[in-house]
């Protein structure tokens, strides 16, 4: 049991908040590339994100495995973020350290979207079974490319006023 709940009602809340954080940081993505702050969908990125991977550490523990280190990377990504936009509030390099800790925030949890919809969804599962086929590291290099991209000119474009 995990907080409480049966590993199915757990592994569903933790897909919820996964999915709102995605959503909602798109949002925010979408604000840093128009130059507009959405204060309370930036709330709720931050911690749907940050419980996206804090909840990542609850499933059972059989060895080490890549998403445990996604989980911390993101975390400690986040917490930056965090400063950036709440300690900093967003004056001189608080600016591009929050935008930037966020965009890879995001795509640290599109990458694992990636990942799992490999792992769980049967015609990309039969593309790439142990997720070292060509079609997932396509998938997985495009995506990284992509938020590449939106990070530098989210940088570029987000203003802190």
């Amino acid at each position: 049991m995990q907080l409480g709940m049966s590993l199915e009602t757990f592994t569903t809340f933790h897909v919820i908040i996964s999915l709102i954080g995605i959503v909602s940081g798109l949002m925010v993505l979408f604000g840093f590339l128009t130059a507009k702050r959405f204060p309370i969908l930036t709330a709720i990125f931050l911690i749907t994100t940050v419980a996206t991977s804090a909840t990542g550490f609850l499933f059972p523990f059989h060895g080490f495995k890549p998403s445990y280190a996604v989980g911390v990377l993101s975390l400690v990504v986040l917490l930056f973020a965090i400063l950036g936009r709440y300690v900093g509030h967003l004056a001189g390099a608080w600016r591009w350290i929050y935008v930037v800790s966020s965009v890879i925030a995001l795509y640290f949890n599109v990458f694992v979207l990636v990942a799992q919809s490999f792992g769980k969804i049967p015609a990309l599962k039969a593309l790439a079974p142990t997720q070292s086929e060509p079609p997932f590291a396509i998938a997985q290099l495009v995506v990284l490319l992509l938020f590449v991209v939106l990070g530098i000119f989210s940088v570029k474009k987000f203003r802190a006023t």
